[in-house]
C-alpha cells in the first residue's frame, strides 16, 4: 500500500478541489463581509413583518445568507480536514463558528414571530404575495410546532435553560473523549501499552483470542470504573429529554422525537416488535460463530473474530473504483456517469496523510457539488467505505440538481438508505463474480456481521431507549443497577443462549454516545430495511422500482422520510419491509452455513 507523508507527494487527481468553492482567500473573506451585512440586515426585520411582502422579503435574505455561510463554513471545515494540525485553515474554522452565532442570532425572532401568527393571518400573508409559495411548505412546516411552543417568557426561559439541560451530555463526551484511559494490552515484543480505541477495533477482531479478551477486558475497564458516574449523567440526559416533552406538550419523550419526521411512533413499536419475532435466525448465527471458532463458551468478544482465517484482499483505489463501477451497473447510465464525475472533478479526497481527518464523510456543499472525505486503506472495508460515501454523495448531487435551495437537504431518516442500497449492490456482484471458496465464504460473513451491527444492534439500542424513557415517565429511578438489568435482558434476548456473560455485558449501555441524541439510532435500522428491499427490488430488474428509486435520489426532503419512501414502494408503516429484511437476513445465514 502507498503511504504518503504529506499532501504535496500525493497526485492532485485523488485530492478534493476546493477552488470549486473559493479559487481563493480573498473570495472567502468578502463572503465573509457580505454574510456579517446581511446578518444586520436580517435582525432589522425583527418587529418589522407586518404584511405577505415584508415576510417574503425577510425570508429571501435569509436564505441567501443561509446559501453563502453554508459555503464558507464548508470550506473552512473542509481546509481544516485536509490537516488538523494546519493553524491557518484552523483559525478560518474558528471565525466561522463565531459568524455561526451571530448568523442564528440574526433570525432567532423569527420562529416565534411565525408562531405568533393565528392560521387565517398567516393564510392572508401566502395569498398576497404569489413569491412565497416558493417558502410555503416550509412556513407550514414550521407552524406545524405551534401546540408545542410556549409562551415568550416561558421560551425564553427554556432558551436560557438550554445550556444546563445539555450538561449530562457534554458530561458524557468529556468522560469518554478525554478523561477515559484504557487498560493495558500487550505488544507483539510482550511490552505493556495502554490500549487506544483504534487499537481495540482491530485487536477485537484478532485471530489469537486471548488477544481479544485481554483488548476486551482493557477496554470495558474504565466504564466499570466509571459506570456510577455515566449512569448519573444518561439518567440525567434521560430526565430532561422527558421533562421537555412534558413541558412541551408531547404525549412522550418517543412521540416528541419523531415529530420532526412526522413519523408515528407504530413504526417505532413495529421494527422492534417485528424484529424480536423473526431473531431466530441471529441466535442460528450465534450458534454458527461457536462452532466455527470451536469454542466451548462463544463470549461477547468472540462476536467480531473473524471466521475466515488469512483472507485480507489488497484492493488498490484504482481497482476499488473500477469494482464499484461494475457493481453499481444496475443503477443505470446516469448514475455511473455521475461516479466519473466524482473521480474526475476531484471531489474526492482519498488518501490518509500526518493530521487528516480520521474515518470517512460525504458533505454536499449546495450550488457547487458533494465532497467526499476517505483514508482510502487498500482493503475490503475501504472498498465498501467508498461505495457507502459515493451513494450519499450522489443523494447528495441529485437533490441539489433537481430541487430548489430550500428542499435540497435530505433527512437522516433516509440518508442511510442511498449509501447501503450500494453496500448491497456490491456485496450481490462480489458474491457473484468470486471463484475463491474462503474468499466468498469471507465476503459472505462480512455481509452478516454488517447486517447485524447495522440492523439488529441497532435495533436493541432503540429498545433500550424506549424503556428507560418509559420508566423515567413513570417516575421510576434510573441508576446502575436498572440500566444493567435492562441492558442485559435485552442482550440475551437479541444474541441468544448461546453467549456467555462476562460481567462487562451488561456495561454496554455505558459506553454508546447515541443513547445522549434521544431516539436517532433507529433510523439505521430502517435505513437499512429499506435498502434492502430497494436493492432486491433492483437487483430482480424490477425498473419501476428503479426509477422510483432514482427519482426518491432527486426528492431531498420535497416530503416527509415516509412519504417519500412509500413512492417507491416501501411502507415503513407496515411489518413487510422488515419481515422481507429479516427474511433476506437468514437466507444469508442458511447460505453461510452451507459453505
Amino acid at each position: 500500500m502507498q503511504t504518503y507523508a504529506s499532501r504535496q507527494e500525493i497526485p492532485g487527481y485523488e485530492k478534493w478541489n476546493l477552488s470549486d468553492i473559493y479559487s481563493d482567500i480573498s473570495s472567502w473573506e468578502e463572503d465573509y463581509e457580505k454574510i456579517e451585512g446581511l446578518a444586520k440586515k436580517l435582525k432589522g426585520y425583527d418587529g418589522k413583518i407586518q404584511d405577505g411582502n415584508s415576510m417574503l422579503r425577510f425570508l429571501k435574505n435569509r436564505e441567501q445568507l443561509s446559501f453563502i455561510f453554508n459555503k464558507l463554513y464548508a470550506y473552512a471545515m473542509l481546509k481544516v480536514d485536509e490537516d488538523t494540525r494546519e493553524t491557518n485553515a484552523q483559525a478560518l474554522l474558528d471565525r466561522a463558528k463565531q459568524l455561526s452565532v451571530k448568523v442564528s442570532a440574526s433570525s432567532a425572532f423569527f420562529l416565534p414571530f411565525l408562531l405568533s401568527l393565528d392560521e387565517d393571518t398567516l393564510k392572508a400573508y401566502i395569498a398576497s404575495e404569489e413569491s412565497l409559495k416558493y417558502f410555503e411548505n416550509d412556513l407550514w412546516e414550521s407552524f406545524r410546532y405551534k401546540p408545542h411552543v410556549l409562551n415568550k417568557e416561558q421560551e425564553e426561559l427554556l432558551s436560557q435553560l438550554g445550556e444546563a439541560f445539555s450538561v449530562p451530555s457534554q458530561t458524557f463526551g468529556m468522560m469518554n473523549n478525554a478523561d477515559i484511559k484504557f487498560g493495558e494490552v500487550a505488544t507483539e515484543n510482550g511490552k505493556k501499552v495502554e490500549l487506544t480505541r483504534g487499537m481495540y477495533a482491530k485487536l477485537i477482531e484478532d485471530d489469537d483470542r486471548e488477544k481479544r479478551r485481554e483488548a476486551y477486558k482493557a477496554y470495558y475497564q474504565p466504564y466499570l470504573q466509571l459506570k456510577n458516574s455515566i449512569a448519573s449523567t444518561l439518567a440525567g440526559a434521560i430526565k430532561n429529554n422527558v421533562t421537555l416533552s412534558k413541558v412541551r406538550h408531547y404525549p412522550s419523550a418517543l412521540e416528541k422525537a419523531l415529530f420532526g419526521d412526522n413519523v408515528q411512533k407504530e413504526v417505532y413499536e413495529n421494527l422492534i416488535d417485528t424484529t424480536k419475532e423473526y431473531i431466530a435466525p441471529l441466535h442460528k448465527y450465534s450458534r454458527i460463530r461457536k462452532e466455527i471458532l470451536g469454542v466451548e463458551e462463544l463470549r461477547q468478544y468472540d462476536l467480531s473474530a473473524p471466521l475466515v482465517k488469512g483472507v485480507k484482499p489488497v484492493i488498490s483505489y484504482e481497482e476499488a473504483f473500477k469494482t464499484m463501477k461494475k457493481a453499481l451497473t444496475p443503477l443505470g447510465d446516469e448514475y455511473s456517469k455521475i461516479l466519473d464525475e466524482f473521480k474526475d472533478g476531484q471531489y474526492i479526497d482519498v488518501r490518509e496523510t500526518p493530521g487528516k481527518r480520521s474515518g470517512a464523510y460525504n458533505l454536499g456543499v449546495y450550488g457547487v457539488h458533494p465532497y467526499i472525505l476517505l483514508n482510502h486503506q487498500d482493503d475490503l472495508d475501504s472498498l465498501f467505505t467508498l461505495v457507502h460515501e459515493c451513494g450519499h454523495g450522489v443523494h447528495s448531487k441529485l437533490s441539489s440538481q433537481h430541487q430548489p435551495q430550500i428542499t435540497a437537504r435530505y433527512s437522516i431518516f433516509v440518508a442511510e438508505v442511498a449509501s447501503t442500497v450500494n453496500e448491497v449492490l456490491l456485496i450481490n456482484y462480489l458474491l457473484n463474480n468470486e471463484t475463491d471458496f474462503d474468499m466468498k465464504k469471507h465476503l459472505l460473513n462480512h455481509f452478516i456481521d454488517q447486517f447485524r451491527g447495522t440492523f439488529f444492534t441497532q435495533v436493541m439500542f432503540a429498545e433500550f431507549e424506549k424503556i428507560t424513557h418509559e420508566l423515567a415517565e413513570k417516575g421510576a429511578p434510573l441508576n446502575v443497577e436498572v440500566f444493567n438489568r435492562t441492558y442485559e435482558t435485552l442482550f440475551r434476548d437479541y444474541n441468544g443462549e448461546e453467549v456467555v456473560f462476562d460481567e462487562e455485558v451488561k456495561y454496554g449501555w455505558s459506553r454508546i454516545p447515541h443513547f445522549y441524541r434521544p431516539f436517532y439510532v433507529y433510523k439505521y435500522a430502517t435505513g437499512f430495511a429499506s435498502a434492502i428491499h430497494l436493492a432486491t427490488k433492483i437487483l430482480e430488474g424490477d425498473k419501476d422500482t428503479l426509477q422510483s428509486y432514482l427519482q426518491f435520489l432527486r426528492s431531498g426532503s420535497s416530503d416527509y422520510p415516509l412519504e417519500l419512501l412509500k413512492k417507491t414502494g416501501v411502507d415503513l408503516t407496515s411489518p413487510m419491509p422488515i419481515k422481507n429484511t429479516l427474511k433476506r437476513f437468514s437466507e444469508l445465514v442458511d447460505e453461510f452455513s452451507l459453505l
